[in-house]
């Protein structure tokens, strides 16, 4: 083929099944198709049950292949939003080769209508990782849904009783020693910091059965410091802003797995809270359990936040500024302090 005739627009017809009715595909008042023509390179001409496609041939394949990938979204009985298109549109053309369905219809728990599942592939591969491996670290930025979809997995496995009890944790070290001097009672005192973990809760159990399973032990929600010197069977635990224990609270937290439990210890390096010179324990604990058999570390980046769009450019231009700020303050040597000898 000659690069002119490469280059040159063909067209590509789809023929949509009547089965399927176009407004699931293209939204009320083809708002979808708006973002659909926006995120393709190809034009798109929509008559009746037909989709023409004008373009280069490969932009055509593109979007040929997310049509389907829509199509068989829809044929699943999942109700398609921008977000869903943009993220199968990034799927198709990304690396992974993983299909938006398998994607996006992998549901975890439902309460009330509302049904949670992972948006992203590494949040699929997350999701698989806690299904196959006893320890499961989840690592990324604010808004990838790390703590979200390990709770949404805590309860999945208390319902289908593979666990008889979930025990939710983090840390509350922005109060410190001054734990003891805050008003009220130990409750109110540790509650601000436990409080987006009920709020999680909320969204994927009945409200009024909360309590219940909380006053019956099935559901607890305590600060890290509370894990000492238990032995913790047959549970689901979450460890929350990891990034926040110490080198020796993430041992201690880790060696209180007992028989039949699970744990997913999630976090965000760049946002460590602990006061100075004291090494983050999430930090340290890739080196420590490298090779470990049933251990195992995801990975979520800016590409995964499942907030507004705008986070994900958030996160990416702090650690390009904290990238450049790194370089230029130069290397830090072995005893972690700054070599500002060259100053000298």
């Amino acid at each position: 083929m000659t690069d002119t005739a490469a280059s040159a627009p063909v067209s590509t017809k789809i023929v949509v099944p009547p089965s399927q009715p176009m407004v699931q595909l293209l939204g009320s008042s083809d708002e979808l198709l708006t973002v659909i023509e926006r995120a393709l390179a190809s034009d798109v001409h929509v008559r009746g049950n037909e989709i023409t496609l004008t373009g280069l041939a490969a932009d055509n394949a593109v979007a040929e292949r997310l049509f389907e990938a829509l199509l068989s979204l829809v044929a699943k009985g999942h109700v398609l939003t921008k977000d869903a298109v943009e993220r199968s549109l990034a799927m198709l053309t990304g690396t992974t080769g993983d299909r938006p369905a398998d994607v996006l219809t992998l549901n975890i728990v439902s309460n009330r209508g509302r049904v949670i599942r992972p948006k992203t592939v590494n949040q699929k591969k997350y999701v698989e990782a806690i299904d196959d491996n006893t320890i499961v670290f989840g690592i990324g930025p604010a808004g990838t849904g790390k703590t979200y979809l390990a709770m949404a997995k805590a309860v999945q496995a208390l319902q289908a009783k593979q666990v008889t009890r979930i025990i939710l944790t983090r840390p509350a070290v922005e109060a410190g020693e001054r734990l003891g001097f805050l008003p009220g009672t130990l409750t109110d005192k540790i509650d601000p910091y436990l409080r987006p973990l009920y709020d999680a809760l909320h969204d994927m159990l009945d409200p009024e059965s909360i309590p219940r399973l909380m006053a019956a032990g099935t559901i607890e929600v305590a600060p890290l410091a509370y894990m000492r010197g238990r032995s913790l069977n047959s549970a689901f635990i979450i460890l929350d802003e990891a990034q926040n224990t110490s080198a020796e609270q993430m041992k201690m937290f880790l060696t209180r797995l007992g028989f039949g439990s699970k744990m997913v210890v999630t976090g965000d390096v760049t946002q460590v809270d602990l006061p100075g010179g004291t090494v983050s324990g999430l930090r340290v604990v890739r080196d420590i359990l490298r090779g470990v058999d049933d251990v195992h570390f995801s990975e979520l980046s800016s590409a995964d936040v499942v907030r507004h769009s705008l986070v994900g450019k958030i996160v990416d231009a702090y650690e390009r500024y904290d990238a450049e700020n790194e370089l230029a303050r130069g290397p830090v040597r072995s005893t972690g302090r700054r070599d500002d000898s060259k100053r000298r």
